[in-house]
C-alpha cells in the first residue's frame, strides 16, 4: 500500500469560487433529450470541444502503464462549513477556502466537489453506482480533477455524505449552508493509489487540458445515500469518451 501525506486542519468558512466560475455557460444543456450530451457540441459555438475535442472525459480506465516517476498525492484539506448548490445538473459543494492537494510537485487548491449518478468514468468497462469529482485549480490556472468511485454497500455510509445529505437543496437554483464541520478528506481511500490521464471538463464547454487523477480504490456509500441522490438526479453523467492515443498511467 502506497503511503501518502494527509494534513487535517480547521478553519472558519470562507467560500472558494465555484466550478461555474471555471465553466460559465448561458446555453441550455442537459444529459438526455434534445439538449443531451450527444449534441452538446452543436448547441453553442463555445461548446465545440464537446464534439471536436481529442482529449475528452470521462474515459474507460484500462491498459494503464506503471510510471514509477509519479509521486504520491499529498492532501492538505481543511474542515469547515460547506455551501451546497443544486445547479440543475448536480449537487455541488463549495468548501471552505484553504484546502489543497499537491500532485507531482504542483499545488492545486480545492475549488468544489460534485456528484454524478451513475459514475462518469469506468474501470475496464464497469461503471460504479456514483462518483464524486473534486475540482482543483493551480495558481497558474491549470485544472486537476480528483475522481472517487462510490459503490453501494448496505451498511456503510460515507461520513462526508452523511453530514451533507440531510441538507441537500432539492430544487434547481436552491442553496444550503451546512454549518457542521465537513472535511473532504473523508473522500480519500485508505489506499490512495491512482490512475492519471489528460482529459477535459465533463460538462459544456468541455474544456480540455484537465489533469485527471482517478483513485483505484472505490469507497462505500449506503443504499439510502444512493437513493436520495438518485431521486434528485436519476442520470447526470456524460457517456464515455474515446481515449484515442492518450496514455493512462498508474502510480503503483
Amino acid at each position: 500500500m502506497k503511503r501518502f501525506s494527509l494534513v487535517l486542519l480547521t478553519a472558519s468558512a470562507v467560500l472558494a469560487g465555484p466550478l461555474a466560475a471555471l465553466a460559465q455557460d448561458s446555453t441550455s444543456w442537459d444529459y438526455e433529450g434534445k439538449h443531451g450530451a450527444m449534441v452538446w457540441g452543436k448547441l453553442d459555438p463555445s461548446y465545440a470541444a464537446c464534439s471536436k475535442g481529442h482529449e475528452q472525459s470521462p474515459v474507460d480506465i484500462r491498459g494503464a502503464r506503471l510510471d514509477k516517476a509519479l509521486q504520491p498525492l499529498e492532501f492538505h484539506y481543511i474542515a469547515g462549513s460547506v455551501t451546497l448548490q443544486n445547479t440543475g445538473h448536480t449537487i455541488r459543494a463549495i468548501p471552505a477556502r484553504g484546502s489543497y492537494m499537491v500532485a507531482n510537485g504542483v499545488r492545486y487548491d480545492l475549488v468544489s466537489f460534485e456528484f454524478h449518478h451513475p459514475s462518469e468514468g469506468a474501470v475496464r468497462g464497469k461503471l460504479t453506482d456514483m462518483d464524486v469529482d473534486l475540482l482543483h485549480k493551480s495558481a497558474d490556472g491549470k485544472i486537476a480533477i480528483l475522481n472517487v468511485q462510490l459503490v453501494e454497500d448496505r451498511g456503510a455510509a460515507n461520513a462526508v455524505m452523511a453530514t451533507l445529505w440531510p441538507q441537500l437543496p432539492e430544487k434547481p437554483g436552491d442553496t444550503t449552508k451546512v454549518t457542521d464541520m465537513v472535511n473532504p478528506a473523508g473522500f480519500i481511500p485508505s489506499d490512495p493509489g491512482y490512475w492519471t490521464y489528460m482529459g477535459s471538463l465533463t460538462t459544456p464547454p468541455c474544456t480540455e487540458g484537465v489533469r485527471w487523477f482517478v483513485f483505484e480504490q472505490p469507497l462505500s456509500i449506503s443504499r439510502d445515500q444512493l437513493r436520495k441522490f438518485a431521486a434528485l438526479y436519476s442520470v447526470n453523467s456524460r457517456p464515455l469518451q474515446d481515449i484515442g492515443k492518450r496514455k493512462i498511467e498508474a502510480d503503483e
